[in-house]
């Protein structure tokens, strides 16, 4: 009996595989941390057949847990890591390492295109602001620096449409990853307009051919089935790219009561639903991302602050590092645990921290490569635990400056990604944001979102709307009010924030200038 879904979720920390029922509930999973290395300059790159061996050693790791997993896999679905550029040639093999989404070796490029008026074009076609993370804006750096590099290139991939390839043979991305970098969301196709603002148009023959997961699968390959362990003809699905998919599996589909939806993982990313291409709101600074879900006509309009959870671990990370120099060890879960004591000591915005640490800058609600993090408004009264809930609240008034930047602020928000699992978070966020707060049970959020577009496209369910009633509405908790009295003090200190970042941005740049000489 076929009765299992398999997601893949490639991600930038941890490469998993995940096996449900066809009711959406978790059998078992099996993961392998990720490895990629930082280059000087700003260069973040992957090994393609490392990550492939990855991926395929998590499958066969999920068989040893689930007997006679093969036999019983209706389908597999991919999804992972989103923008950055992974090079094939003709005949299948890397061209070079992949180039990730924390690579910022683009971000003159993106200051140039950036500036130019029919950079607005480009914007209001994809719906996305360009950063030095996507592939477009690499794609130029590469022809600058790299021609030969590209010259031998057949075909430009993502992490997961590598997967996918290595899964089934077949070049193809998805209608989320080829709109917002090259395309126009409204068409959910390629655009020759964008290419030629881009100054890419050359490249064209690079860019694989889009499918929707929901409607096209292609069998495994018999080589990918010795690699996995899996059936060579098992349906394999092309799932959309990793943040769309936590979307989904987090609930931001329910068009009813319409939520916002925060992953606060590595990066954070937060989203608002747009039911028809009309629903987008795009804002005056050209910023954000506008991705197609996997229902007919409906997006995810999306602002993403690029760094959430380093910001937790650098400052945790000061406090255990002064105790190793002392000869006392605390790994990172004993250092979590003190959090919220921490928090509960500390008076509420006392002081702001913007929280930039990423040496690849900013890149929503503004983009700018070269913004860094800080604290503002440190007195001698401050103490360790001041800047640990600095820091949260820090992330909480960025994700109020991504929602504000496409709208009014949502009344409920889902919560998802590891930070969703602190009370005190939870309790911050609702109360900058003024709203709810719900998490889901759900603890493989991706990859149960590519897991439902195979369900979908496989026809276990007639609709996306119909998958989600089974697979993600009953995994909802209980709303977390927002604490009004809370709200009211980080309603009068959020405009302090936003003035913080304006006004510092030319002391980044003037720090930037004297550190590159």
């Amino acid at each position: 009996m076929r009765d299992i879904l398999i997601g893949i979720d490639a991600g930038t920390s941890v490469i998993k595989s995940i096996a449900f029922d066809t009711l959406g509930r978790q059998i078992a999973a099996a993961a392998l941390p990720n490895h990629y290395e930082t280059l000087p300059g700003g260069g973040a790159e992957q090994d393609l057949a490392r990550t492939w061996s990855d991926a395929a050693t998590t499958l066969r790791q999920l068989a040893d847990k689930v007997p006679n997993l093969a036999n019983r896999t209706v389908a597999i679905a991919v999804t992972g890591q989103g923008d950055g550029t992974w090079l094939i040639d003709a005949k299948g093999e890397p061209v070079a390492k992949g180039w990730l989404w924390l690579d910022a070796r683009a971000a003159a490029v993106v200051e140039e295109i950036r500036a130019r008026p029919e950079d607005r074009l480009r914007f209001e076609k994809t719906g996305s602001g360009l950063a030095a993370c996507q592939q477009g804006s690499q794609f130029v750096f590469m022809k600058r620096t790299m021609p030969a590099m590209l010259g031998k290139a057949a075909t430009a991939f993502h992490c997961k449409d590598w997967l996918y390839f290595k899964l089934t043979g077949e070049r193809a991305t998805d209608p989320s990853e080829g709109t917002f970098t090259f395309g126009d969301f409204h068409t959910r196709d390629y655009s020759d307009e964008v290419l030629d603002v881009l100054g890419v148009a050359d490249l064209r023959h690079l860019l694989p051919p889009i499918v929707d997961g929901t409607r096209h699968s292609t069998a495994l390959s018999p080589a990918a089935a010795d690699a996995t362990g899996m059936l060579a003809g098992t349906p394999v699905v092309l799932g959309y790219v990793d943040v769309v998919c936590t979307a989904l599996g987090a609930g931001l589909l329910d068009r009813q009561r319409k939520p916002g939806c925060s992953i606060i993982g590595s990066t954070g990313m937060h989203m608002r639903l747009a039911e028809t291409p009309d629903d987008v709101q795009l804002n005056d600074a050209a910023t954000g991302y506008t991705m197609a879900m996997p229902a007919p006509g409906v997006f995810a309009q999306m602002q993403s602050n690029m760094a959430a959870t380093l910001n937790i671990d650098w400052v945790l990370g000061l406090a255990s590092g002064i105790l190793a120099s002392q000869g006392i060890s605390r790994s990172n879960g004993e250092m979590i645990a003190l959090v919220d004591a921490w928090i509960a000591a500390a008076q509420p915005a006392s002081l702001l921290y913007q929280p930039y640490v990423s040496e690849a800058g900013e890149r929503g609600p503004f983009v700018d490569a070269n913004a860094r993090a800080g604290f503002v408004g440190i007195s001698s009264r401050h103490g360790y635990a001041d800047l640990v809930r600095a820091v949260f609240e820090g992330l909480a008034f960025a994700a109020r400056d991504c929602y504000t930047a496409m709208g009014p602020l949502p009344r409920e928000v889902r919560l998802t990604g590891g930070a969703a699992r602190s009370p005190a978070l939870r309790k911050i966020l609702g109360a900058a944001l003024g709203a709810d707060i719900r998490t889901s049970a759900r603890e493989e959020a991706g990859a149960a979102g590519a897991a439902m577009i195979a369900a979908v496209c496989v026809g276990l369910y007639p609709s996306m709307d119909a998958c989600v009633g089974e697979w993600v509405t009953p995994l909802l908790g209980e709303a977390e009010p927002s604490d009004r009295n809370l709200a009211a003090i980080y309603d009068k200190m959020t405009p302090s924030y936003t003035l913080a970042h304006q006004a510092l941005r030319p002391v980044w740049r003037a720090m930037a200038s004297v550190q590159a000489n």
